[in-house]
């Protein structure tokens, strides 16, 4: 793994000064983390995590179904749903030793979504896990078990939604004054984000930040509104420095509202078509439907996620990946399958993934991929044509999807190539001890290797280079 540089003077909460930010070490050496949408929002576990906000909008399948399952909404709201989150089957211990089996390095559990509840006991609002609901500290809870179990820790806020992500009328509860420090107080919904909003929301985000000193802190789009922008780089600068002042490397991600190197880009369901500098991330679901539990969810297979993970990074970026637990605190049996089919994979070929870096090229095959947010579903899957490629120490991978057998061809590495005839010293398929038959011409690197292939989803060609 590489050697972390930390800084030790402080960023000004200036773009020019927070340009000069270096991404981690570590974040670039762990590659694969888990997110996790859990909130009062799995209690409806209906259509997606946005039920709140689609149960007040009439021109939503959710406003109906709220009605006809819960009732009015004027006697029913949101907040109705707190008292029936209790988490009462929640072991944090559990689901840290499962993210764990499945490979990832870091852990990012949701602290505040769009909809107002904050899941750790915070001072800034009544609203919360450790005062209502479950009546824990979320937060906490899952920084002891990740850190304990010798992980990153990190923290989402999408708080700064809260103020446009509400319907406002007459016969609905989000107009009780009662209840504005959930719903924020009644407003046109074109309406500027009040300050006093924003001093709130700041407070929150420090709250975050000093309480549980994560050591990557996500910003959903929210706060990338006009009247945020003066905030922005104030925040970032003020994370980074309190990770200084404790001798933590931090990350900080965002979508959208900032320069190129001030932090790290996160993409949300969605990837790059070539190699990026600086390092970015990707955040995706399990599930292609929802990010929070529902029922009758649509999930993903483990071979869609292997090849997402491989190709992001080697494109020099992370994948950070989404399960929704139940209100219950349990994660189904066919996510927690997903994800250990992933650990799998990776308990065979995590060299090629763990501390590695991007080639020269990120890879080779016919199939293109979509580039930017919400663009998944537009790409097809990869073929064992397309081949991805990583580096570590003196060591090439070649990442080919699928159980290929028989004779792979790497058109990258022909006689031409950088990796030219002399400069290749062994070829191995990790998992197998089995001797490779290999070859390189113009048409490029040709191995040959018969038996049944050492993993599924895909297997990785570990070509070590002459000095």
């Amino acid at each position: 793994m590489h050697q972390p540089t930390m800084r030790t003077t402080h960023y000004e909460p200036t773009w020019d000064s927070l340009q000069e930010y270096a991404v981690p070490e570590w974040f670039k050496d762990a590659k694969f983390g888990i997110f996790i949408h859990w909130g009062v929002y799995a209690v409806p576990a209906f259509e997606s995590e946005w039920y709140p906000r689609n149960m007040y909008r009439t021109d939503s399948p959710v406003f109906n179904h709220h009605r006809e399952a819960w009732g009015p909404q004027s006697d029913f709201g949101y907040k109705d749903f707190v008292p029936m989150f209790r988490a009462e089957r929640w072991n944090p211990d559990e689901w840290v030793a499962l993210f764990k089996e499945a490979g990832a390095r870091y852990v990012v559990p949701v602290g505040e979504h769009h909809d107002g509840f904050a899941m750790y006991d915070s001072a800034q609002t009544r609203w919360n896990s450790a005062a209502m609901g479950p009546r824990r500290d979320v937060a906490a809870e899952m920084e002891r078990a990740v850190r304990g179990a010798g992980m990153k820790f990190g923290l989402s806020s999408h708080r700064a939604f809260n103020w446009r992500y509400y319907t406002y009328a007459d016969d609905f509860d989000t107009v009780e004054t009662q209840y504005a420090d959930l719903y924020s107080p009644r407003h046109p919904e074109e309406e500027l984000t009040s300050q006093e909003f924003i001093v709130n929301w700041r407070a929150r985000t420090a709250e975050l930040i000093d309480r549980y000193h994560p050591d990557l802190l996500w910003f959903d789009f929210g706060w990338h509104a006009d009247e945020f922008a003066s905030h922005r780089p104030e925040v970032a600068a003020y994370y980074y420095n309190q990770g200084i002042d404790r001798g933590q490397e931090v990350v900080l991600n965002y979508k959208d509202g900032f320069p190129r190197g001030a932090a790290v880009l996160d993409i949300e369901r969605g990837k790059l078509d070539d190699i990026r500098e600086p390092y970015w991330q990707t955040d995706t679901s399990v599930s292609y439907r929802s990010w929070s539990y529902i029922e009758d969810d649509e999930f993903k297979s483990v071979t869609t996620l292997v090849h997402d993970l491989v190709d992001i990074v080697s494109k020099n970026g992370n994948l950070l990946l989404n399960v929704g637990p139940r209100a219950d605190g349990t994660i189904p049996d066919e996510v927690q399958e997903l994800l250990r089919g992933v650990g799998a994979w990776l308990s065979v070929n995590g060299e090629a993934i763990y501390g590695s870096r991007p080639w020269e090229r990120f890879g080779e095959g016919p199939t293109g991929t979509a580039v930017g947010h919400l663009t998944e579903r537009q790409n097809a899957p990869l073929t064992p044509q397309d081949i991805r490629f990583t580096t570590a120490g003196d060591a090439l991978y070649a990442i080919c999807p699928g159980p290929a057998s028989g004779e792979v061809l790497i058109t990258s590495l022909g006689s031409g190539s950088s990796v030219s005839e002399g400069g290749i010293a062994h070829i191995s398929l990790l998992g197998s001890s089995n001797e490779l038959v290999w070859s390189q011409d113009d048409a490029g690197l040709h191995i040959q290797w018969q038996g049944e292939p050492p993993s599924e989803h895909a297997v990785v060609y570990k070509i070590t280079l002459s000095s």
